[in-house]
């Protein structure tokens, strides 16, 4: 964690700083932050940057391409989610590591679906200069493969960011950045026009035709709010996907119990988990939900007996890793939470981090209330020996 940066880093903090750095980001986005983000970047040394890299590239070698998940992975999509034209791998994968008590890395879950490719620039750019981080601190970068990823061939307006009701999820800084730096529209899926098989959105009055679709809409959401689009996913539309919806539901928790790989906890789906596992070791999660919903963390007997025999197959048993606090702050030692960020075109290319801090019993927001040096941020990269 390169701990002369930390000590210079904590010794220099302000109030001050800090509320330039937030400064910086709602001029961008000309409001505050929607979520909380954390005082400060994270330094990570290279060595472990690209340990993080090769073990995610490792995790999906073993999966994608294996006939025998690919076939499993697809009789849990749900009948009304399933899209035709499925690309053979997913063009977007995050996959999310802790480090344990012996610092090593231990994966959390891995997603084959959207993360916040626009935002985490900006976010980095915006630490440093509010706190006027040396240049040197090197970043993972897309570079043009995110344009090449999301456009592809296209003009830019004929290419959308479908989300359901955009301008209100607290990832729409995500959105904004999205289209400041491609051109592209960012759509209401519940405003798309289906004519035919092909789809349209309105810009000013006018219909203009959606040729390639950036899906962040997770359906997760849309079953909880009972949405109906105006087109189904299981239209034979004519668009291009980036991101193919299937690789949400193909490449999701569903993958953990096929690991096999020094950082993947022992998992099993709770139709098929062996009867004397002892639960304290472990942590019940549902399959299909985002930002911790339903974690159960040390789940008892009597919470597994509450899920229906016939639900039980959308459950995950988890072994718990106690991840240890690596992150020294004026408010005692923090946890993280490393996600590489891929972009598979060619070969899966690591192209940027999102990191997320806590000291609660889980990462998310709602488990870190009325803390401070926790929530989201950047890393950067140290390349150089301990200075």
């Amino acid at each position: 964690m390169i701990p002369s940066l930390r000590s210079e880093f904590n010794a220099q903090w302000s109030d001050e700083k800090y509320a330039r750095f937030l400064g910086v980001l709602e001029r961008r986005f000309g409001e505050a932050a929607p979520f909380r983000l954390s005082e400060t970047p994270i330094f990570l040394a290279k060595d472990l940057v690209d340990a993080a890299a090769l073990a995610g590239r490792e995790l999906l070698a073993q999966v994608v391409g294996n006939a025998a998940y690919l076939a499993a992975s697809r009789k849990a999509i749900p009948e009304k989610y399933c899209a035709p034209g499925e690309a053979a791998v997913p063009l977007f994968v995050q996959a999310d590591f802790g480090l344990d008590e012996a610092r090593q890395l231990k994966l959390v879950e891995i997603q084959g679906f959207p993360s916040l490719y626009g935002y985490q620039p900006v976010l980095a750019d915006a630490y440093r200069e509010g706190y006027g981080l040396d240049e040197s601190l090197g970043l993972l970068e897309a570079g043009p493969l995110l344009k090449q990823a999301i456009v592809g061939e296209h003009d830019p307006e004929n290419v959308a960011l479908l989300e359901i009701d955009p301008l209100h999820q607290k990832t729409r800084h995500d959105f904004v950045a999205t289209r400041q730096a491609l051109g592209i529209a960012v759509v209401d899926a519940r405003a798309v026009v289906k004519q035919g098989n092909r789809l349209f959105y309105d810009r000013s009055g006018m219909l203009v035709p959606i040729e390639r679709i950036y899906n962040r809409v997770i359906a997760d959401e849309l079953e909880r709010k009972q949405i109906e689009l105006p087109f189904s996913f299981r239209d034979e539309l004519n668009v291009e996907w980036a991101g193919h919806p299937n690789w949400f539901f193909q490449l999701s928790k569903f993958s953990l119990p096929f690991f096999k790989h020094a950082t993947a906890p022992a998992s099993f789906f709770l139709s098929e988990a062996p009867a004397d596992l002892d639960l304290d070791k472990f942590v019940l999660k549902p399959l299909y939900s985002f930002a911790g919903s339903g974690v159960i963390i040390r789940p008892t007997r009597a919470d597994l007996e509450a899920i229906p025999v016939s639900g039980r197959g959308d459950y995950l048993l988890q072994e718990r890793v106690n991840f240890t606090p690596v992150i020294e702050t004026p408010e005692g030692p923090t946890k993280i939470e490393i996600r590489v960020m891929y972009i598979w075109l060619d070969e899966l290319h690591p192209v940027n981090l999102i990191i997320r801090m806590g000291r609660g019993s889980q990462m998310g927001v709602d488990h870190n209330k009325g803390m401070g040096w926790v929530g989201a941020s950047a890393a950067f990269i140290y390349s150089g020996d301990e200075p």
